[in-house]
């Protein structure tokens, strides 16, 4: 369910420009990714970094976008956003030597090394490939397209690549013979 809410600013932005256009769309994404943020603080006493940075983006872009009355601004907004994703994914594995991939996940799976920088290095990449792709949707196609693109191409490239994503785990993960093993070592390192 938690997953689902964070689509609505999404959908509410596809809705509404279907139904007025892009700057009327804009202006609702970025009230109802606020207000998701304000939902998730009060309701939970905490905010992820993630939504923090992705709503900061949306206010930033969002208000070039209205302000100067130009799309190019929200445009961008997917670039940067998949930009930043992939240069923190990169950092956290090359220069703090602690992949973010395995710090969100880490305590609810047990992976090598090896499997965790290599996921990580994917999905740098894979953030890094849909910035590129989204600066040529939405640069040298029609708006619609992008906005098409934006809604309905980047979320399925997502889904797509984290049912990959664990598929290619799925065979890293411990049996339930090792689980015993792996939870016996983790008391005896105490």
């Amino acid at each position: 369910m938690k997953q689902f809410f964070e689509f609505i600013p999404l959908i509410i932005f596809f809705i509404v420009y279907k139904m007025v256009d892009i700057y009327a769309a804009t202006g609702s994404l970025i009230i109802t990714t606020g207000l998701l943020l304000a939902y998730n603080y009060f309701k939970h006493g905490k905010v992820e970094k993630m939504h923090v940075i992705t709503f900061l983006m949306v206010l930033v872009f969002g208000s070039l976008t209205l302000v100067l009355h130009n799309d190019v601004f929200i445009k961008w907004k997917v670039t940067a956003v998949y930009v930043l994703f992939a240069i923190a994914l990169l950092a956290s594995q090359f220069i703090f030597k602690k992949p973010i991939i395995k710090q969100m996940l880490g305590k609810e799976i047990t992976l090598p090394d090896s499997v965790w920088n290599s996921l990580n290095i994917a999905w740098a990449l894979f953030f890094i490939v849909l910035g590129l792709l989204n600066v040529y949707v939405a640069f040298y196609m029609a708006q619609e397209i992008w906005v098409n693109f934006k809604v309905f191409g980047l979320l399925g490239a997502t889904i797509v690549f984290t049912l990959f994503s664990g598929i290619y785990i799925y065979k890293y993960l411990p049996k339930d013979d090792d689980k015993v093993t792996v939870e016996e070592n983790k008391k005896s390192d105490k």
